[in-house]
């Protein structure tokens, strides 16, 4: 684990300059989003940019992109880009992994695959890099108390598909990681936390804080992962 850390650092300070793994990225933007008065929340913006873009921005790079979300998401997503859903919907995250995991396709041979949720603001390449740097079933940043980040994660393809259970619809998500070994990884980068998600009006109202304050500290220059998604 020392030596996944210590590459996972040396891939970070590297990432302007590396060569991406090759990944599919898999972005989970459903949810009744009850607490935004209901609408999409991946669309309300943080710094004037939809949470989806952002996201979307900081997989660019990935060879295959699958969003699990309403249609009303359609217009932000980029050419190639499939959108699906859980049948029905509002079965929960685990559900929406497995919709995600189904339209990928069985002939992409990347072997990797980032799940994220859509409401990360502050998700960014070297975020991404970070997670890919480890060679492990399963990749996930941990917060300052140790907790695990389910939905800010690499996956092994074949890993995620064996570790869903028979009937997903409303299981928690401990239970995608019963069988499979974790690979921790801390925040070694600068900037917010990538896991940051915006689950509240208050939370949101944080995030677009925390990024005016990064923009003032830019000279208000837009940073080159929220280029828009092509």
């Amino acid at each position: 684990m020392i030596a996944s850390l210590w590459m996972t650092r040396r891939f970070i300070h590297r990432a302007g300059s590396a060569q991406m793994i090759s990944y599919a990225a898999m972005v989970l933007a459903g949810g009744a989003a009850r607490r935004m008065g209901g609408v999409a929340k991946p669309l309300l913006p943080v710094g004037g940019v939809p949470m989806l873009r952002r996201v979307l921005a900081a997989v660019a790079e990935a060879s295959a992109l699958v969003v699990v979300g309403p249609p009303e998401l359609a217009a932000e997503l980029p050419t190639g880009a499939v959108l699906t859903r859980e049948d029905p919907p509002g079965g929960g995250p685990v559900a929406a992994v497995a919709a995600g995991a189904a339209a990928l396709a069985e002939a992409d041979g990347t072997g990797r695959v980032l799940v994220v949720a859509a409401d990360l603001p502050f998700l960014t390449r070297d975020a991404v890099a970070a997670l890919l740097a480890v060679d492990a079933e399963v990749v996930m940043f941990t917060d300052a108390d140790g907790r695990r980040q389910h939905l800010c994660a690499a996956w092994r393809l074949g890993a995620l598909r064996a570790a869903l259970p028979a009937q997903p619809h409303g299981a928690p998500m401990r239970v995608l990681l019963a069988q499979v070994d974790v690979a921790e990884v801390p925040w070694a980068g600068t900037g917010p936390a990538p896991w940051y998600d915006c689950d509240t009006p208050d939370e949101l109202r944080q995030a677009e804080a925390v990024d005016e304050r990064a923009g003032s500290a830019r000279g208000q220059g837009r940073p080159d992962h929220l280029d828009a998604p092509s």
